[in-house]
């Protein structure tokens, strides 16, 4: 076992999740000694604005904007890249690693596109590259999968992993707020981004789901293989129904392994309220996992904000510590072994909710009904409550059918004069 005093480390970037990096490891520096046997000091934090960045922290002199500093420093041991973004953080952590350094990041954009190019390079040179903060904030998952549930066949991961969604569907639920007014509230809150593109449309879920299937099935998932669909079009009336048959409305980011192939995707969906899923509110995180050993196991808590983040990667920097004490840095690297085919959406089965405009006249809804059955979608209820001007609105609710078979479906009531409008298309939770 090697003796450190100090382990010297890098931090790249210095925003939201920067400074509570920053932050933790100060709040940890009496305790780190019994811990992890050494202190872990700063020496440099790469920014763009100097003069900004000097009034975040209390000693301006390991500010610098030279990434050279950094890799040329053989005393530094550990990179922090919390940066975001693919470029320059993807050419920072190749040159770290091919200098030796060992990574922590908590970028899920660069690791659901780029990961095995990057796990490639952190095993060539013998590094550690972790990145437990890219997927759920403080929720430990990463670890989890890779280690305390490697025992096990892993057949599903099922989550809400996107605050600004849950808290914007928790809203229309609980206050019967539209989505934009929801959307709105989020904004001010702190909870949406200026812009919100990536979280409302399902693209910051989708990479978070490419990186746990990855993880889970041993086989590499990218986010271009993950199908997304956003929230916008989620609306009170849709809330309101889903109450009204037991279930709430949640984005799910869902990854199956499947003898066919694995499922990946992002989307809304009804669960039922009986589901642990069903009560996580507001901005909070859970992930939910199926395993032939462990059965059900689900990770819950706060999935983004300052110190949640920082909290997953300052456990990643003190992991990294104790493996360059003990000179086993590199020990689990790439995880994916297997090359399993990305399942087709069309072919994924799931149950369906529709909400429909449509004549209020005889004969209309076994027009309806003969569109589902030509087209091999059996139907499980079928929902009539109120009328908008002469206009009747349906909801109609599917057996378990192909996606390929609803499209279809949906084709042919566009050239239908009694269907006025298909207003919403969500997908049902089933076993």
């Amino acid at each position: 076992m090697k003796e450190y005093k100090e382990i010297q480390v890098a931090l790249l970037g210095l925003g939201t999740v920067g400074l509570g990096v920053y932050k933790v490891l100060q709040m940890q520096k009496e305790e780190m000694q019994h811990k992890i046997g050494t202190e872990i000091k700063i020496k440099k934090i790469l920014v763009r604005n100097l003069e900004k960045a000097a009034g975040k922290i209390e000693d301006a002199s390991v500010l610098t904007n030279n990434w050279q500093e950094i890799v040329n420093d053989d005393k530094i041991q550990i990179v922090i890249e919390v940066m975001g973004g693919m470029e320059p953080a993807r050419t920072y952590i190749m040159e770290a690693m091919q200098a030796g350094k060992q990574v922590v990041t908590a970028n899920k954009d660069l690791i659901a596109a780029d990961g095995k190019e990057l796990m490639d390079q952190a095993k060539k040179s013998g590094c550690d590259l972790l990145f437990e903060a890219a997927v759920a904030g403080a929720i430990p998952i990463i670890r989890p999968l890779k280690q305390c549930l490697a025992g096990n066949h892993l057949s599903e991961i099922m989550g809400i992993v996107n605050g600004t969604t849950n808290f914007i569907l928790t809203k229309m639920a609980q206050d019967g707020m539209e989505f934009e007014e929801a959307l709105a509230l989020a904004t001010e809150l702190g909870y949406a981004e200026a812009d919100p593109t990536a979280d409302i449309e399902g693209l910051d879920a989708g990479r978070k789901v490419a990186i746990m299937a990855s993880i889970a099935f041993n086989s590499r998932v990218t986010f271009d293989d993950v199908y997304t669909e956003g929230i916008t079009k989620i609306t009170a009336s849709d809330i309101r129904y889903a109450k009204e048959i037991g279930s709430v409305i949640k984005l799910l980011g869902v990854a199956r392994n499947t003898p066919e192939g694995i499922e990946v995707r992002v989307h809304p969906m009804l669960i039922p309220e009986r589901h642990p899923l069903a009560s996580v509110n507001d901005s909070f995180n859970a992930v939910f996992v199926h395993g032939d050993a462990v059965d059900d196991a689900m990770f819950y808590g706060r999935g983004a904000g300052e110190l949640p983040t920082a909290s997953a990667v300052v456990g990643d920097i003190f992991d990294i510590a104790r493996n360059l004490q003990y000179e086993c840095c590199g020990r689990i690297s790439c995880t994916c072994y297997k090359q399993l085919p990305i399942k087709a959406m069309d072919d994924i089965c799931s149950k369906y909710f529709l909400r429909m405009l449509v004549e209020n006249e005889p004969g209309v809804l076994a027009a309806v009904t003969a569109v589902f059955g030509d087209r091999k979608v059996s139907i499980e209820q079928i929902i009539q409550k109120k009328k908008i001007g002469e206009l009747a609105e349906i909801v109609v609710i599917t057996e378990k059918v192909k996606e390929r078979h609803v499209k279809d479906s949906l084709k042919a009531f566009e050239e239908m004069t009694a269907v006025k409008k298909v207003s919403s298309v969500i997908r049902v939770y089933g076993e």
